[in-house]
C-alpha cells in the first residue's frame, strides 16, 4: 500500500515536467520541419481523421500567408511503432522530417533518424508523395532503403505517405487576404 501511494505521488510530481519536455520537443521538431513561420502551429493544431486513425496537423503561416504544415503519422516498424513528424510546403513537397519516437533495434533500425535527410543516400526532401507514393527501391520505388533494415525503411516511408494523405485530405487554411487600400473619399469641389 505504501509502495502504491509512493508511486502515485512520484507520478504526480513528474507528470508536469514530462508534459513540458514533450511540448518543448514537439515545438522544436515543428520548427525544424517547417522553418520560417511566424504563427503558433501547435496552438492552431487540427486533427484529420482517416481510415480509423487520427493525424495531428500543425499549419504554418508567415505574415498571414500559408506556407505549409507539419503532420504527425505513425507506422509499425520492425520493433514497434515509428512516429514521425513530416513538414510539407504549400505544394506538398517534403521540407524535412523528424522521428519523434521509435522502438527499432539500436544501430540498424535507429539509422532511420537521419537516413532520409538531405545529402544522405535515402534523401526524400523535395519529393512530393502526391506525385507518386514513396517506396523503397527494392519494391520498385525511388528511395534507397537503409542497408539491412528494409522493414524500418518501408515503415518510415509508409508513415510519410500517411502523413501526406492526411495533409492532402485536410482543408488547408486560406491565406489571409491582402488588405486593399482604403478608397479615397471624394471631396466636393468649390464649383459644386
Amino acid at each position: 500500500m505504501i509502495s502504491v501511494a509512493l508511486l502515485a505521488y512520484v507520478n504526480e510530481l513528474t507528470k508536469g515536467p514530462i508534459a513540458e519536455a514533450n511540448a518543448k520537443a514537439l515545438s522544436e521538431a515543428v520548427k525544424a520541419v517547417v522553418p520560417g513561420f511566424d504563427n503558433d502551429p501547435i496552438a492552431e493544431k487540427r486533427v484529420q481523421e482517416m481510415d480509423g486513425a487520427s493525424f495531428a496537423i500543425y499549419p504554418a503561416t508567415k505574415e498571414g500567408q500559408y506556407i505549409g504544415a507539419a503532420v504527425e503519422a505513425i507506422s509499425m516498424g520492425f520493433g514497434g511503432e515509428l512516429k514521425v513528424l513530416v513538414g510539407f510546403d504549400a505544394q506538398g513537397n517534403i521540407l524535412d522530417y523528424s522521428v519523434l519516437q521509435h522502438a527499432e533495434t539500436p544501430g540498424l533500425g535507429s539509422k532511420s533518424v537521419d537516413w532520409f535527410k538531405k545529402g544522405n543516400a535515402g534523401d526524400i526532401t523535395g519529393m512530393n508523395p502526391g506525385q507518386g507514393e514513396l517506396t523503397v527501391s527494392k519494391d520498385g520505388g525511388q528511395v534507397n532503403a537503409i542497408t539491412a533494415s528494409t522493414i524500418t525503411s518501408r515503415a518510415f516511408l509508409a508513415a510519410v505517405n500517411k502523413a501526406y494523405a492526411a495533409y492532402a485530405a485536410a482543408e488547408q487554411p486560406a491565406a489571409a487576404p491582402a488588405e486593399e487600400p482604403a478608397a479615397e473619399e471624394e471631396t466636393p469641389s468649390a464649383n459644386e
